[in-house]
């Protein structure tokens, strides 16, 4: 059975430590728009969960599909046949959303910790603790990031080392969020990572040739020499 206390260590530490390795930004800046923002803070209102955690959780489960249901993206005005299954029908995106924080696991809606750890400890939860009891960083949680290489659940109980899950991790997606949007705050979370620096774009210096001859070479000696003739003759 995983330590939960251990995980949330392990998280705190691993956010303290995380690099960006591609860019979070355009999706951020969808999930916290004013439009959805309002959308998840009446949910937030509703089970205490912060409204940025609902966003992220909308983002993995169904890439911020508003037909899509929050607990396993099944569409929410039908019952569901993932994992929680038998949920619904639902009459709105927003009662499929209490619904699935306040009545299925982990309960999202009971947890009263919000540091960044034990925040991203109960998003692993929501996911499932295979990872965390492999001793890997999960990708639900940190895909996108230097913290996470790769393995992966391809399908329920099977899991494949050399897959690379493709999707933004959640911790990646709250760092943008939080550079965006300063109301999101979490106890113990800063955002000093930044985007790893890619390789620099500087062009390189020419080739040497009979037009550009390394410098100090017999091609640029007898090139100086022909500048200067054509220099008295002008």
């Amino acid at each position: 059975m995983t330590d939960l206390n251990a995980l949330t260590a392990a998280n705190a530490k691993r956010w303290a430590n995380a690099k960006l390795t591609r860019s979070f930004t355009p999706v951020a800046r969808h999930l916290a728009a004013p439009t959805a923002k309002a959308r998840y803070q009446a949910v937030s209102g509703e089970t205490g969960v912060p409204w940025a955690v609902i966003a992220v959780i909308h983002q993995r489960e169904c890439s911020q599909d508003w037909t899509g249901s929050l607990a396993q993206g099944d569409p929410w005005n039908r019952v569901s046949v993932h994992v929680p299954a038998g949920r619904g029908p639902f009459r709105s995106w927003e009662e499929a959303a209490i619904d699935a924080l306040v009545n299925c696991a982990p309960y999202a809606a009971r947890n009263k910790d919000w540091s960044i750890g034990r925040t991203l400890a109960k998003l692993e939860q929501y996911n499932g603790l295979g990872y965390a009891a492999r001793g890997r960083p999960s990708p639900y949680i940190w895909s996108g990031t230097d913290q996470y290489r790769s393995g992966k659940y391809v399908r329920d109980g099977v899991y494949d080392s050399n897959v690379v899950d493709s999707q933004p991790g959640c911790a990646g997606l709250l760092m943008a969020m939080m550079a965006l949007d300063p109301t999101i705050t979490f106890t113990g979370a800063t955002i000093t990572p930044a985007i790893t620096a890619a390789p620099s774009s500087t062009e390189k210096p020419a080739a040497p040739s009979i037009a550009n001859p390394a410098k100090g070479s017999i091609g640029a000696f007898i090139a100086n020499i022909f500048t200067a003739i054509f220099r008295r003759k002008s």
